[in-house]
Formats: structure tokens, C-alpha cells, sequence
């Protein structure tokens, strides 16, 4: 069965490859392409010579509902907008589309994203928390109720967030983990197979062809090397650099927890007539605050995206305030 299911993923492939150079118009790409079909083409034959050899009929290939859908969204959208999706399907060559540079750029790209991923998680804690003890207050609870209401809130929405963000988190790691440990199967067994497929994106990256030999033999040479390689190249992936699910779930409890409790603050110091407005205050500067930091990942200018943050958050807070006073009413 095994064997049967590497076939059906080369023909796959192959049937693949065929699609994406009919729609490629960057001639080094189509190049690329139409060479990593006859790859696959040469590699579905050696499995095909397998269930031969054990006397297992050969049946003919017909792509899948799943595969038929991705070659519409290509031809609709492209390959460019569909190489993640191509890359967890095995497509090789998708990393034409995207740009690696060298190891410190990487870090800092993956230490922004972290830190975006933060301020975000804080700013979800922040507004949800903000608007749910706003609907409380506006319904004329009493200070009991409304800490009750935003620790709750804090708990809940943390745990939802943390959960959410493992699973999600996960998936994908078990999606990469799969992919380059066939990788690392195909590189034991066909390894000038896999030499080849990397020159051919060497290649379709402006190297000559003698050069790009040279420089695919010298990654596979090594094992650890030429399967790192083999992933960033063919697959898109670091293997270095996979995210950690309970990383991230803790990352995302902290985050929305630390924006959950800005609101909740004021009313943990007794019962007061200024509670609220204290609250809402703290939350505006906390609002604004965020909007600034958002402007460093997007190079606008930070007051106008601090006041942008600060109209969302009142837009939400006076809604649910509103309906607090409505439904307690």
C-alpha cells in the first residue's frame, strides 16, 4: 500500500507540474516546472517497477477532488497565491516565490513576527475584556459583579486564545514534520534524484547550470546539510525554525491576559465612584498606546494609527455599554 501511495503522490505530482507550467509566464519558472515533471515522471517509474516486481497491477492515475480544486484556484489566482498550499501538497520549486536571506535577517524577521503576534494578542485582550465589563457597568451591576465578569473574562478568553493558538500551531508543525521526514525518506533513497531537482532551482534562479550541479552536489554531500537544503528550497520550510505549540500557547494566554487585565485594574482597588471612568481612561491611553507600536510594523504615522486604535476601542466599549443599559433597564 505503501508504495502504492509514493506512485500515486509522483504521478500527482507529475499531473502538478504539468499544470503550473501551462500558467507560468517567467520562463525560468516554466523551465523549472516542466523539468521537476519529468522528475516525478522518472520517480513514479521507479515505484511503478516496484509493485511490478511484487506483482501488483498498475492502475491508471486520475487526480482527486482535493487536486482538481487546487488546479482551479491556480489557474484562477495563480502560483504564486497558492504556493503554500502546493508546498503541503509536496510541490516542489515553491520557494522561487519566496525570498530567504541570511540566518540573522531570518531570526529578526521571526523575533518581528513573535513581537507583532504579542501586541496584537494584547490589544484582543484589552477590547474584548474593556467591552464586556463596560456592558456589565452599564447594567447598573454592582462592583462584585463587575470584577466577576472581567476575571472571567480575563480566564476565559486567555484559555480560548491559548488553546486556539496550540492547536492551530500544532497542525502545522505536524503538516511540516511530515513533509521533511519524507523528504529526508526520498533524500536516503534517491539521492541524485533529489541533487537533480535542486539544481533545477538553482537554476531557475539565474545559476548556470554547471554551477548550480556544483552547489547542489556540495548540499547533498551531507546529510543534515542536504536535508535542511532540501526542505528551505523544495518545500519552503526551516527546519530549524519550527514554532513550538506550547511556546505559542503560552505566548497567547500571556498576551491576551496582560491586555485582559488593563480595564479590570481600577475596580481591585475597592469600590469607588471614579472606577469607571478610571477604567476607561487606562484603557484609552492602553488603546492609543498600542496604535503606536502597530505603526512600527507597518510604517504609518503612529498618532494617526494610535487614534484609529482609540476610535475601534470606543466604538466597541459604547456599544456594549449600551446595550448593558438597555438590557438592564
Amino acid at each position: 500500500m505503501e508504495t502504492y501511495d509514493n506512485w500515486w503522490e509522483e504521478k500527482r505530482s507529475a499531473y502538478l507540474y504539468g499544470i503550473l507550467a501551462e500558467n507560468e509566464k517567467n520562463i525560468l519558472h516554466k523551465k523549472l516546472f516542466l523539468d521537476l515533471q519529468q522528475a516525478a515522471e522518472k520517480q513514479a517509474g521507479l515505484w511503478e517497477k516496484r509493485m511490478k516486481d511484487a506483482t501488483l497491477q498498475t492502475p491508471a492515475f486520475a487526480p482527486d477532488l482535493r487536486t482538481l480544486i487546487v488546479v482551479g484556484l491556480v489557474k484562477f489566482f495563480g502560483t504564486e497565491s497558492m504556493h503554500r498550499i502546493l508546498s503541503a501538497m509536496k510541490i516542489r520549486g515553491m520557494s522561487v516565490f519566496t525570498r530567504f536571506h541570511s540566518e540573522h535577517k531570518h531570526t529578526s524577521t521571526s523575533t518581528s513576527s513573535n513581537l507583532r503576534a504579542a501586541v496584537f494578542g494584547v490589544n484582543d485582550g484589552l477590547i474584548s475584556n474593556m467591552s464586556l465589563i463596560l456592558g456589565i457597568a452599564g447594567a447598573n451591576a454592582d462592583h462584585h459583579f463587575i470584577i466577576l465578569a472581567g476575571v472571567a473574562g480575563l480566564l476565559a478568553g486567555a484559555c480560548s486564545m491559548g488553546a486556539g493558538e496550540y492547536i492551530s500551531v500544532r497542525s502545522q508543525r505536524e503538516v511540516f514534520e511530515y513533509q521533511i521526514a519524507i523528504e529526508k525518506q526520498e533524500l536516503e533513497e534517491y539521492p541524485e534524484e533529489e541533487m537533480e531537482e535542486l539544481s533545477l532551482i538553482y537554476q531557475a534562479r539565474s545559476i548556470p547550470k554547471v554551477e548550480a550541479d556544483k552547489l547542489a552536489q556540495i548540499m547533498i554531500s551531507n546529510p543534515e546539510t542536504g536535508l535542511a537544503t532540501l526542505a528551505r528550497e523544495e518545500l519552503g520550510l526551516n527546519p530549524d525554525d519550527l514554532v513550538s505549540p506550547t511556546g505559542a500557547m503560552i505566548s497567547s494566554f500571556i498576551s491576551f491576559g496582560l491586555g485582559a487585565v488593563v480595564p479590570l485594574l481600577p475596580f481591585l482597588f475597592g469600590a469607588h465612584s471614579w472606577n469607571l471612568i478610571a477604567s476607561i481612561s487606562l484603557t484609552a491611553i492602553t488603546l492609543f498606546i498600542i496604535g503606536t507600536i502597530v505603526s512600527l510594523f507597518s510604517n504609518r504615522n503612529p498618532i494617526l494609527l494610535g487614534l484609529r486604535m482609540l476610535t475601534i476601542g470606543a466604538v466597541a466599549g459604547g456599544l456594549t455599554y449600551f446595550i448593558g443599559r438597555l438590557v438592564g433597564i
